[in-house]
């Protein structure tokens, strides 16, 4: 299926909030391919073996999605944004149900982009970085929002922007100052 544009989605999503079930099962494929390539973007690092995939991810997420049915839904990002905080949810929920805690036992371990959190230890379990964000949005909420849309839901600056309301410059000083205190943080050197 051919990628849809931002504003088609956001129409789509605008007109299924009217009640529109035309919209709705015309929406439904394009978000569902659309939530698909980001998870797949973000479970590429993810080390090889594990057994979460790409596609169960995905189906939590848009279970999780179409069951909220009071959700006035704003626009794509939005939407995204949501999806987002969902699939970081699901992959935390996952990593704990199997008993892969912090220490010990056979941790599911999350292969991180170095250029995502400029870390030089690429290992980092999921756990630790949900309680990482965690820390972060304790300190500075914006912050740790920047991370979770950037990262989990793979959206550009722009995108960023428009769901936060700010700038791109903003998204962007945000985004590189939450990449060193999360480095700082998951190497050791904060506060645990």
């Amino acid at each position: 299926m051919t990628q849809s544009s931002p504003q088609e989605i956001s129409l789509l999503l605008r007109a299924c909030r009217g009640g529109d079930r035309a919209a709705l099962d015309k929406l439904m494929p394009i978000v569902y391919d659309e939530l698909h390539r980001r998870a797949h973007n973000y479970m590429v690092h993810e080390r090889a073996g594990a057994t979460l995939q790409t596609t169960a991810l995905v189906n939590e997420a848009y279970l999780r999605l179409v069951d909220l049915k009071s959700i006035d839904w704003h626009d794509r990002a939005h939407f995204f944004a949501i999806a987002a905080t969902f699939m970081r949810r699901i992959l935390v929920d996952f990593a704990r149900s199997r008993g892969y805690q912090k220490r010990g036992g056979e941790a599911i371990r999350i292969s991180v982009d170095p250029a995502v959190l400029a870390s030089t230890d690429a290992n980092v379990g999921m756990v630790e970085i949900d309680e990482a964000l965690t820390a972060l949005s304790e300190l500075d909420p914006r912050k740790a929002k920047v991370v979770e849309l950037r990262y989990f839901a793979g959206m550009t600056e722009e995108e960023t922007a428009e769901v936060l309301g700010v700038s791109r410059e903003t998204v962007k000083r945000d985004w590189r100052l939450a990449k060193l205190w999360l480095l700082q943080r998951l190497s050791g050197g904060g506060k645990r």
